[in-house]
């Protein structure tokens, strides 16, 4: 009688071992596996590695599918290589990152506080 008990309960031994050891041999499918099964474009940073030494020296290590590609070739980004591509993305980006950074200190230096509420830009 507990045996029947268990089985409703827990299911079949021999069914959840089978369970058991199909998930195993599935293998968790990463960010880009979906993205690509979905024909979304996807890039991602794998790694970052920074010279201690001098700080302002640097790589970044970036992963992307096909998608990503296109959808860059489509922007009109050119390159002879997917990877000669992608650099030029990644360096358009970060060249917005440090205009922008420029833009906000440039406004900041041509201001005047008048009181805590107010500030005169120049």
């Amino acid at each position: 009688m507990f045996d029947k008990i268990k089985k409703a309960i827990l299911g079949d031994p021999k069914s959840v071992a089978k369970k058991t050891q199909q998930s195993k041999n599935q293998k968790k499918k990463t960010q880009k596996e979906i993205a690509t099964e979905k024909n979304e474009p996807w890039v991602g940073v794998l790694g970052m590695e920074v010279d201690i030494e001098t700080l302002e020296q640097g790589a970044f290590e970036l992963d992307w599918n096909d998608q990503f590609v296109a959808k860059l070739i489509r922007a009109g980004y050119q390159g002879k290589t997917d990877a000669d591509i992608v650099d030029r993305w990644l360096q358009s980006v970060c060249r917005n990152v440090v205009l922008e950074s420029y833009e906000k200190e440039q406004a900041l230096q041509r201001s005047e506080r008048i009181d805590e509420n107010r500030t005169i830009y120049k």
